[in-house]
């Protein structure tokens, strides 16, 4: 077996190669998880819409988490919450979800003596960084505004239909679910 070989199977542990080549391999894998959210997320809200539950869909479906409790009480948040658009974006909201699910506190950890919630906090506030970086707001009207040019007020069937008749779910809604799930994958 030649020293390439030994390096490339990651069998060089004293030289340190078999971490190198872990975090190569995890760096790609991390990658392609990143990419494979934002195709299903995208794919997501074109298809079935309500960006809470198609981001976490996406990134339930990368992870292999399949959780369908968290999927359903995900359901009132598309739109800003009950489709006002005043609320944070759903698809930011369900992001959140499923960073919470994997690295939030348990109930039965209430009290959290070890402080899981604000590494929670920590990591949810760099994923808010991206979005206001993005679109200046994590407020659903706000990203209307940015990605379309104005907001519109969904409960109002006039207002859904130009919405929806302006790209909101062939162009832009899918753009903000796929970047929020990529992002929440990354």
């Amino acid at each position: 077996m030649s020293l390439g070989e030994i390096v490339t199977i990651g069998l060089v542990v004293k030289a340190g190669w078999t971490e190198l080549i872990r975090k190569k391999e995890g760096k790609i894998m991390a990658e392609k998880a990143a990419e494979k959210a934002y195709e299903l997320g995208k794919h997501y809200e074109k298809t079935y819409r309500g960006c809470s539950q198609c981001a976490i869909a996406a990134l339930q479906d990368v992870f292999d988490i399949r959780d369908d409790a968290i999927f359903k009480s995900a359901t009132g948040l598309s739109g800003g919450a009950s489709m006002a658009t005043d609320g944070s974006c759903g698809a930011y909201v369900g992001a959140i979800m499923i960073l919470g699910a994997l690295l939030g506190r348990e109930r039965d950890n209430f009290g959290d003596p070890e402080g899981i919630r604000f590494k929670t906090h920590q990591l949810a506030g760099k994923f808010r960084k991206k979005f206001i970086d993005e679109y200046g707001s994590v407020v659903c009207r706000d990203i209307q505004t940015k990605v379309m040019g104005r907001p519109y007020y969904l409960p109002d069937p006039e207002e859904y239909e130009k919405f929806h008749n302006a790209g909101a779910h062939d162009i832009y809604c899918p753009e903000v679910v796929g970047k929020a799930s990529r992002w929440m994958a990354e």
